[in-house]
């Protein structure tokens, strides 16, 4: 069935002739969320198109080869830049030692002493625009979060198929584990996502400073230092009612085959394409999504609106996100139909965007830009959360010679059982985002980066500046803004215990002259705890958004959708994404909002069955 294409929308948009093509379905963004929901929609039958604002860069080495991560951010082929703030103080933002700055010559400078004439650009958030979304230019760490994380879901909506138990069976349904035998009930074996890990045989070397290290870390968190080089090896993704309150070494697991290629929703996307069954999937890139379009009948007063469709801006790097947009560029207008359902899958910063963009969202941010409101939703851009990172940085007096030890641990102070901390130590560098990251610091240097999880605060938002969809948002995270002294409290105690372990490495490593959070200090001297937590209260990082288009309760004012993705008050319309979780979902996202995104499959299917029956 057609709809009529133009709603009360139109705006200051110019509206091109209409497309001749209508889709069962529109899926707007190709990564963990979006990408695998067209492919499982396409292969049940339904004619879907799915939509990508950038390329596809699947065969290009950068991309396909996990270990090119690094270059992989930092490429300008799919990169979206987005200058995010950490707070509502301005003191406290140039504070960032990673603040970065346009020089008005082509380059960026980034540090706290800018050249004259520099404009500020704020904190670096990468994001990437490319067929398979953010798990392209991501390390591939995929880990489970906490059956908690699912939990709440059923808590906030009554929804028992968001339990943990249940969730697991999609996580078996996409995993091809390349790292367990077969038959281990925890895991896939059949599905399209390749998992894999590393060779931790370095372990056994008890000489390495890395091996002295990690025996340290064994006692200091209660583990048997004689296993150490066992534990190394555990699955990082085990089930098991305890796991969340286990303190362990483990494995790390990337989504990427054992010969080192990047498995992602990429693959997926181009095998349902290439599948001899012609499976009616059609993708679109190069292609900028302006907003969703609604039946004008359906937003007459009294009743619900209904989006039928989409309306795009066709070409390259045409979002100011992009560096390589060239101001003033446009691209052609036009609008594709769905005869089912439109479904956002933009991320935790372009969901809300579109939505707000197509009039659902806080009607007075909306009337503010005179975008028509189709529907008030509060909780439209809100929300935002992220796990707050860290790292603990040295510089031993000679190289220090280990592999990557993962460790998943409890703090003192957590406020539950449950562990609290992520941490992999090893001979790199990284302190988060900024172009041209990550820095050197010499053969010497050694890190534990901590991801701290379960963060109290969760008071970001991601607002409009105009009505131009070609416009990047305002992005607040106002990091520690509620019960941040607790937050700290954990990093700062995740650090010591790192530091102290770090003094078994013994000679030629020691002693190690810390770059951060005790910058000078040598030979394991603890610097004041506040001084520690005013570093990771200014310096913390993130790469985690999720939450701006929440799952909740009927009885919950800032949710946004329920329990099946659909946007509460319209019909025909859902958001797929890490947007949609309540909470960050664990330590890492992207696995678990492939696993959302398979449940999304199954719900929108579910319904699909359900609306055909009354025909």
């Amino acid at each position: 069935m057609r709809y009529p294409l133009l709603s009360a929308l139109a705006a200051s948009a110019a509206v091109a002739a209409p497309a001749a093509s209508s889709y069962d379905y529109i899926v707007v963004g190709s990564g963990p969320g979006g990408g695998p929901l067209a492919a499982d929609l396409a292969r049940a039958g339904y004619s879907t198109l799915l939509i990508e604002a950038g390329g596809d860069e699947g065969e290009n080495p950068t991309y396909a080869d996990i270990a090119n991560f690094n270059e992989a951010a930092n490429d300008e082929t799919t990169r979206w830049d987005f200058w995010v703030k950490h707070s509502d103080d301005p003191a406290r933002e140039l504070k960032f030692q990673h603040t970065t700055w346009d020089t008005g010559d082509g380059t960026f400078y980034v540090g706290l002493d800018p050249p004259e004439g520099a404009k500020l650009l704020g904190i670096q958030y990468p994001r990437a625009a490319v067929l398979g979304g953010c798990a392209m230019h991501n390390a591939g760490v995929c880990s489970m979060p906490a059956d908690d994380d699912w939990n709440i879901i059923v808590n906030k909506t009554g929804d028992a198929s968001w339990s943990a138990k249940n969730m697991r069976k999609y996580w078996k349904r996409i995993e091809r584990n390349q790292y367990l035998p077969a038959g281990d009930e925890a895991h896939g074996y059949d599905g399209w996502l390749a998992t894999s890990v590393a060779d931790n045989s370095w372990a056994k070397n008890d000489s390495l400073p890395g091996t002295k290290i990690l025996k340290r870390m064994a006692e200091l968190t209660g583990q048997d230092p004689a296993e150490a080089a066992n534990l190394v090896n555990r699955d990082i993704n085990e089930a098991g009612d305890s796991v969340d309150e286990t303190t362990s070494f483990y494995n790390m697991v990337t989504h990427a085959d054992t010969k080192g290629k990047r498995s992602s929703p990429n693959n997926y996307i181009r095998a349902t394409l290439a599948d001899p069954a012609k499976y009616p999937l059609t993708v679109q890139l190069h292609t900028l999504v302006t907003r969703v379009l609604f039946d004008n009948a359906t937003l007459k007063a009294g009743s619900t609106p209904r989006a039928i469709g989409v309306e795009v801006m066709e070409g390259a790097s045409l979002y100011k996100a992009d560096p390589k947009h060239v101001a003033g560029t446009k691209g052609p207008v036009s609008q594709i139909l769905a005869t089912r359902e439109v479904i956002v899958a933009g991320g935790a910063f372009n969901s809300p965007q579109i939505l707000k963009l197509s009039g659902i969202g806080p009607a007075a941010e909306l009337t503010k830009f005179n975008i028509p409101v189709v529907k008030d939703l509060p909780g439209v851009g809100e929300n935002l959360a992220d796990n707050y990172e860290g790292s603990l940085l040295g510089l031993g007096a000679a190289p220090i010679e280990s592999g990557l030890i993962t460790m998943l641990f409890r703090t003192p102070s957590a406020p539950t059982k449950k562990r609290n901390i992520y941490t992999w130590c090893g001979a790199f560098s990284f302190e988060g985002f900024w172009p041209g990251f990550p820095a050197y610091h010499g053969p010497t240097q050694y890190t534990c980066a901590l991801v701290h999880m379960s963060p109290k605060s969760q008071a970001g938002s991601v607002r409009l500046v105009s009505a131009d969809p070609q416009d990047k948002p305002d992005v607040n995270f106002r990091f520690y803004e509620r019960r941040g002294a607790e937050d700290l409290r954990e990093l700062v105690e995740g650090a010591n215990l790192l530091r102290e372990a770090w003094q078994a490495a013994g000679d030629p490593v020691l002693p190690f002259e810390e770059l951060h959070p005790c910058p000078g200090a040598k030979g394991g001297e603890k610097c004041a705890d506040d001084a520690q937590a005013e570093y990771f209260k200014t310096q913390a990082y993130s790469h985690h958004a999720t939450s701006t288009c929440a799952i909740g309760g009927d009885d919950e004012p800032l949710a946004v959708l329920d329990s099946k993705f659909r946007v509460r008050g319209v019909e025909g319309l859902r958001v797929v994404d890490a947007s949609a979780f309540p909470v960050v979902p664990g330590a890492f996202p992207s696995c678990p909002t492939m696993m959302l995104s398979a449940k999304a499959a199954e719900d929108i299917l579910a319904d699909a069955k359900k609306a055909s029956k009354c025909k």
